[in-house]
């Protein structure tokens, strides 16, 4: 194995790879969230109607974990979302200090509306890789996605 700056070449990529998933992160979530709609749903809601959509309905505390941002911030986006008839709070079954939220059926239409659209929007990004290396990097962030499940942070 070769050697530069005395790092071996097994390094040396692992450097590079942490360097530009650092750099490719906020780039990415920046890039994304100025192809959101003007006047359309904030990036916090959309985010949150998505853990809704595709993991069911969730106590309050679950969402804020997940989206890692206060529990104050997810009541606001919850508040928000209820008025406009998009989720409901309902009473947890076992639990009498949790409060589970789930989408309604108008929410549930509105996010598959949201995602298509955002989706169709955001697109663009990748309209530069070939079909083989989408499917590569497919796979290789579900097998980075799955190592973080392993290790239990995220």
């Amino acid at each position: 194995m070769g050697t530069v700056d005395g790092k071996t070449t097994v390094e040396n990529s692992a450097l590079r790879l942490v360097e530009e998933f650092a750099a490719f992160g906020p780039a990415y979530m920046k890039w994304a969230k100025s192809r959101m709609r003007e006047g359309g749903p904030s990036y916090a809601r959309m985010r949150l109607m998505g853990s809704l959509r595709c993991k069911g309905p969730q106590i309050m505390s679950s969402i804020s974990t997940e989206l890692g941002v206060t529990r104050r911030n997810v009541t606001a986006l919850v508040d928000a979302l209820e008025e406009e008839g998009l989720l409901r709070r309902k009473s947890h079954p076992t639990d009498r200090r949790a409060t589970v939220i789930e989408m309604t059926e108008r929410g549930m239409e509105k996010m598959d509306e949201m995602y298509d659209e955002h989706r169709a929007r955001i697109s663009e990004v990748f309209e530069g890789l070939s079909e083989e290396d989408r499917e590569s990097l497919v796979r290789i962030l579900g097998t980075l996605r799955g190592t973080l499940r392993e290790r239990d942070t995220c």
